[in-house]
């Protein structure tokens, strides 16, 4: 507005808000470079932030080069010697040693001089009985044993005999006597005991089938029994379904699709809104199996927008269950629920798997 004025207004009377963004003016000479100001307080320091996640470890470098041998040290001086140490126990005695060898028999003494005949026996003496033996005398020592033959010569085969003819058979001999039995029938023996019965025989074949008998009298009618009390009664409704979940960090305050489906014969499940509906009154049972990744997850059972059960799952890779059994009438609604956009870590993946299932239990009356 300022710059449609007939008569433009000087720079010193332009509010300090108005910035001349769209002038068509001529620019003027860029101007001298000002000194630097003077540095601002310090700021205050920010919050601090979250603790990242780890990284992976990272990949193991090559094996350097094998450095150069260093150079051979000089010889050191020779140490001194060192104390001598105090003196050691007695050690145990040892073991015994082996027996020695047995040394070499030792050599044949010299003969002896021959014996003195005495005087008496020069005289011509009479044979008398001979004396008594003397007593013997000490064993002498072993001689030198000889050296052993030269053994003989092996004799010469002897020649073979000639063979013998063989004999001839003998003569059969004649035929002997008919022996004559005179024997007699002797007396009758007394009965001897009853022996232990005897092992028991095979089973014998089946007989021949008898004549067809005769029909017997039909028996009267019984009375009619007493009325039993009514059975179960056997429900003709069914209902289940069973869906996965495809979609990974579903949008809060919406009900969670499931679309992957398992089981849905009714079609009571609307795998595109996550809702299913009641098709009668009765019990039912719902469960759900989730997992959790990358964020925490906070998720509960919705009946018509009220709360019936939660379930929060914090860990990294972790599992939520819960199983729960509950009344509906016809038509109400049921479904899975996350709590906000920090709370929506619902996962599933090529090994892990998010599932939402119910059923019809049974209806409140058979028809």
């Amino acid at each position: 507005v300022l710059m449609e004025a007939p008569v433009p207004p000087s720079i010193e009377s332009v509010p300090w808000f108005c910035f001349c963004m769209h002038c068509k003016g001529t620019s003027g000479p860029k101007g001298d470079k000002g000194d630097m100001g003077l540095p601002g307080p310090p700021g205050s320091p920010g919050r601090r932030g979250f603790t990242g996640f780890r990284g992976s470890r990272g990949f193991i470098g090559r094996q350097g080069l094998k450095g150069q041998k260093g150079e051979t040290g000089e010889k050191g001086d020779q140490g001194r010697n060192g104390w001598h140490g105090a003196k050691g126990d007695m050690g145990l005695k040892g073991d015994k040693g082996d027996q020695g060898r047995d040394g070499l028999p030792g050599g044949r003494g010299p003969q002896g001089m021959p014996g003195q005949c005495p005087a008496v026996c020069n005289g011509v003496g009479r044979l008398e009985e001979p004396g008594l033996a003397g007593p013997a005398g000490e064993k002498g020592e072993s001689g030198i044993v000889g050296p052993p033959g030269v053994p003989g010569q092996k004799g010469d085969q002897g020649e073979m005999g000639p063979r013998g003819e063989p004999g001839l058979n003998g003569t059969k001999g004649d035929q002997g006597e008919q022996g004559v039995c005179e024997c007699t029938d002797g007396h009758k023996g007394p009965q001897g005991e009853v022996g232990p019965p005897g092992p028991q025989g095979l089973k014998g074949e089946p007989g021949p089938k008898g004549d067809e008998g005769v029909h017997g009298h039909m028996g009267e009618k019984g009375a009619t029994g007493d009325r039993g009390i009514p059975g179960p009664c056997s429900p003709t409704v069914q209902s289940a379904f069973s869906a996965s979940l495809r979609d990974i960090n579903p949008r809060p305050n919406l009900p969670v699709p499931f679309t992957e489906v398992n089981y849905n014969l009714q079609n009571h499940y609307n795998p595109q809104s996550g809702i299913y509906m009641a098709p009668v009154n009765g019990t039912y049972v719902f469960s759900y199996h989730l997992c959790a990744n990358s964020k925490a997850l906070t998720v509960g059972l919705f009946r018509d927008y009220k709360s019936i059960v939660r379930s929060t799952q914090l860990d990294d890779l972790g599992k939520v269950s819960q199983m729960v059994v509950l009344h509906l009438s016809a038509g109400e609604r049921l479904w899975l629920q996350v709590k906000d956009s920090n709370t929506n870590g619902m996962y599933a993946g090529p090994e892990s798997s998010s599932t939402f299932s119910g059923f019809l239990l049974y209806p409140d009356a058979c028809d």
